[in-house]
């Protein structure tokens, strides 16, 4: 099967406007570009035929042409990278039978990530979108309940069947425990990775779909897929020991070149 890796990526964040173009220093200190930095993470994937940078600006376009990458311009009203990415996929000259949306604030995203999405993809033609999941240990189970007793937003849990279809995701902690994990105790919770995998059809779909009221109080953009009736599986993944932070505000900055530095990462 032919898979085509798109990276989403656009200008205008609230949280960080124009974070794609943001230096960020490797282990050399050689400054690149945060969607220079994600293309090559990306580039690591195994049994990738093709890397494609989807966005709606003119800045990032020419960036990427800087270092060689291939560019989709979208359209500036697409609404999550969902949109962004079946929108780009209507103007490849390729028709992949696999599309990745591999997010482009996630130089760090490990690549047995995506490798593990696409196999299971190969392995299970019920599969039309799949997505990794982390099992938390006891510490980062704490974080997550820490940052919700604080009034923040921390990461995005997912509860799923026997088989590994979704039946929920949430920024709040779920499952609901009730009470501190014992010592050994396996924790229930896991932590979903933004990043998916589609089959062509299926994200040709997306943009028909209406946006339903938990995408919207959520602001998950997979919720879609599921409040019109289409699965979404989940693909249990190991981090191995591996930190992989998004860029999401100028705070990230020196921990993700914190990582790159201890990768050996130019």
């Amino acid at each position: 099967m032919t898979v085509c890796i798109l990276i989403p990526s656009r200008y205008g964040s609230t949280r960080y406007l124009g974070k794609s173009l943001a230096p960020l220093r490797g282990a050399t200190g050689e400054a690149r570009s945060l969607i220079r930095r994600t293309w090559d993470a990306a580039r690591q994937v195994s049994g990738i035929d093709q890397v494609v940078i989807a966005t709606d600006d003119a800045r990032i376009e020419a960036e990427a042409f800087s270092f060689g990458a291939e560019v989709a311009m979208t359209s500036p009203d697409c609404a999550n990278g969902t949109e962004r990415c079946a929108e780009a996929l209507a103007k490849l000259g390729t028709a992949p039978e696999i599309i990745v949306n591999f997010q482009g604030d996630a130089p760090l995203t490990p690549p047995w990530f995506v490798e593990a999405l696409v196999a299971a993809m190969r392995a299970r033609p019920e599969i039309d979108v799949a997505t990794p999941v982390l099992r938390c240990n006891a510490q980062a189970m704490e974080s997550f309940l820490a940052d919700r007793r604080a009034g923040r937003v921390g990461a995005t849990t997912a509860v799923f069947d026997a088989n590994g279809r979704a039946m929920y995701f949430s920024k709040e902690v779920l499952p609901y425990t009730g009470r501190p994990l014992a010592d050994g105790e396996v924790c229930p919770a896991f932590h979903h990775v933004g990043v998916y995998a589609y089959r062509p059809d299926a994200l040709s779909r997306y943009t028909a779909m209406p946006p339903g009221p938990l995408e919207q109080w959520e602001g998950l953009e997979q919720l879609r897929f599921m409040e019109n009736g289409n699965n979404v599986f989940c693909v249990e993944v190991e981090s191995r020991g591996t930190d992989f932070w998004e860029l999401n505000n100028p705070e990230d900055v020196p921990r993700i070149e914190r990582v790159l530095a201890e990768r050996g990462i130019e």
